[in-house]
């Protein structure tokens, strides 16, 4: 009803956590000259804070990783505990940060949701007077949000792509790899017996057969030679 004394500009502040049940802003009411405080909805802190905690110990490991890489390789690969221990954290936290990131993106979600200035405007009792007029001037920046779901994903997808390296460090790949080149060794070990005694079998016959061509001449020689030219005479 009395504009001059009204505060027609409200800024609303929220970040992380997003506790927005405990995020408030005055607002002006239409009875008396006085300000009404008015309280968001909705807490996404859990979701917020896993996915952060679950980034920053992904980031100490990937560091600790790093250093026992390149000044303690001796000691990484002693008794094969190194590439066991990193391979079952790695696929500890290629499920963290799908989870997380999950989380995360629906949680933004409902903030987007409760901050929407669509929505908060049914919070302001003066807005719900059809007589006065409630609009926006500008809305929350979802940019850098966006982009910290994005690459939540993004870090699934190369822990989850880094499994296959981290495994081939451990005795398990290098057990079935020493098994399976056994196994080859054996078959080319058979195959080459095989093939010998088919080549032994063929030069007896072969010889067999040199053996039957030669006594063939002799005999018709001795038949149809000197002995019925020696009759005619």
């Amino acid at each position: 009803m009395e504009k001059a004394r009204s505060n027609l500009s409200i800024g609303i502040d929220f970040a992380y956590p997003f506790r927005l049940h405990q995020v408030s802003f005055e607002a002006p009411a239409c009875e008396g000259i006085r300000n009404e405080r008015v309280f968001l909805i909705g807490d996404s802190s859990s979701s917020a804070e896993f996915f952060v905690t679950i980034a920053v110990f992904a980031f100490l490991y990937s560091l600790m990783a790093t250093i026992v890489y390149i000044f303690f390789q001796n000691m990484y690969h002693e008794n094969n505990r190194g590439p066991l221990i990193d391979f079952v954290v790695t696929v500890v936290f290629s499920f963290m940060w799908l989870v997380s990131s999950s989380a995360w993106a629906k949680a933004l979600s409902d903030v987007k949701t409760a901050t929407d200035p669509d929505e908060v405007q049914f919070l302001i009792s003066a807005c719900k007077v059809q007589s006065n007029k409630c609009g926006s001037v500008h809305g929350p920046r979802w940019s850098g949000l966006n982009t910290s779901v994005v690459f939540g994903f993004l870090n699934f997808v190369l822990w989850a792509g880094n499994i296959w390296f981290v495994f081939k460090e451990t005795g398990w790949h290098k057990g079935a790899s020493r098994l399976a080149d056994g196994a080859s060794e054996k078959k080319a070990g058979t195959f080459n017996q095989q093939q010998t005694y088919n080549q032994g079998s063929f030069d007896q016959s072969g010889s067999y057969n040199t053996q039957g061509n030669y006594d063939q001449p002799s005999e018709y020689s001795q038949v149809g030679g000197p002995t019925s030219f020696s009759n005619q005479m």
